[in-house]
C-alpha cells in the first residue's frame, strides 16, 4: 500500500524515518485481542510505516507455539518493526538464576529484539535488576525496564457522622504517592547500565485523560528525557494529551486500533482535536 502523503510535519519537528529512537509508536500485540499472523500482516501492510515496535503483552508468547512466534517476528522485521517480549521475565525467577540467561538466549533465537523487565513484579534487589539489564545487553538484545507509580488510597471514612454510627468506607480525596525520586533514580541506574528505554505503566499515572498525573509525568520526563521514556496510552484521549503536552517526539505504547489516530496527532495536519483526526482516519480506511 502506498505511503500516506497527506501527512505534513512541521519542518522544525524533525521527525525521522524508521528506525526511530524517539517518536516511537509501540503496538500492543496478541493478548488483549487475538491477532493472527494474517491480521498482523494486514496491519503492517496498511500502517506498518507508522509502527516502530510490536509487544507481546502479558507473557502471551509463553502460550504460543515457537513456530508461530518466529513467523510473527519475521513478518515484523520485514516491515522494520522490532518485537518486544512484554513483562514475562518475572515468571522465570522460581527456576533459579541460570534460567534468565537461558531466557535471553531463547528470546534471541525466536527473533525478539527487546526484553522488558517489570520491576514491580520482579521484586528483586536493584543490583540484581542491573545485572539482568547487562545480561540482556550482552546477549545482543535491547533492555526496557518497566516501572509503575503506586498511589496508596486510605479507606478511612471521612465526613461528619454520629457517634457509633457505621459509615461505608470510601477512598480519601488526598493521596500519597510513593517516592517518585527513588523510582527515577532506579531508572537512571538502569539507563547507566545500558537499558535502552524506560517504560512507565499507565496505572495511577495516565490511565484516563481526565485524571492524568501531569506532575509525576513532568518529573519523570524532566529527569530521564522524553527520548528515553515510553508511556502506556490506554485510549486515544490519553495519546492526544501526551502529543499536545510533549510533541511528536514522545514515545507511546498503544493498541493496534490507535496507530493511525496517533500518527495523525503526531503530524498535526488534520486539526487540533481528536474528533477531526478520527473522522479523517476513518475516511482513509
Amino acid at each position: 500500500m502506498a505511503a500516506y502523503r497527506w501527512k505534513c510535519f512541521d519542518e522544525n519537528e524533525d521527525r525521522p524515518e524508521k528506525p526511530r529512537s524517539y517518536g516511537v509508536t509501540e503496538m500492543r500485540g496478541p493478548h488483549y485481542t487475538l491477532l493472527s499472523q494474517n491480521v498482523l500482516q494486514d496491519i503492517f501492510e496498511s500502517v506498518g510505516q507508522f509502527v516502530d515496535g510490536l509487544k507481546f503483552s502479558g507473557g502471551s508468547h509463553s502460550l504460543m507455539p515457537k513456530s508461530f512466534i518466529k513467523e510473527v517476528t519475521d513478518v515484523a522485521h520485514k516491515h522494520d518493526i522490532y518485537v518486544s517480549t512484554g513483562d514475562w521475565a518475572e515468571n522465570l525467577l522460581r527456576k533459579g538464576p541460570s534460567a534468565f540467561k537461558e531466557y535471553v538466549e531463547e528470546c534471541k533465537s525466536l527473533g525478539f529484539d527487546t526484553i522488558e523487565l517489570n520491576v514491580g513484579s520482579l521484586g528483586i534487589p536493584e543490583e540484581t535488576l542491573l545485572r539482568f539489564v547487562r545480561l540482556i545487553k550482552s546477549g545482543g538484545l535491547k533492555a526496557k525496564p518497566q516501572f509503575a507509580v503506586q498511589i496508596n488510597k486510605s479507606d478511612i471514612p471521612i465526613g461528619d457522622r454520629a457517634f457509633g454510627a457505621y459509615v461505608v468506607p470510601r477512598p480519601r480525596s488526598s493521596e500519597f504517592v510513593e517516592d517518585v525520586d527513588l523510582l527515577i533514580r532506579r531508572a537512571e541506574r538502569c539507563l547507566e547500565a545500558g537499558a535502552d528505554m524506560i517504560m512507565i505503566d499507565a496505572d495511577d499515572v495516565c490511565k484516563q485523560a481526565d485524571s492524568m498525573r501531569a506532575d509525576i509525568i513532568a518529573k519523570i520526563i524532566g529527569r530521564l528525557g522524553v527520548e528515553k521514556t515510553m508511556f502506556e496510552a490506554s485510549n486515544p484521549r490519553t495519546s492526544e494529551w501526551f502529543v499536545k503536552q510533549y510533541g511528536p517526539k514522545v514515545n507511546l505504547f498503544v493498541d493496534h486500533s490507535q496507530v493511525m489516530d496517533l500518527e495523525c496527532l503526531r503530524g498535526r495536519s488534520l486539526g487540533k482535536n481528536h474528533t477531526s483526526v478520527l473522522g479523517s482516519s476513518y475516511f482513509l480506511f
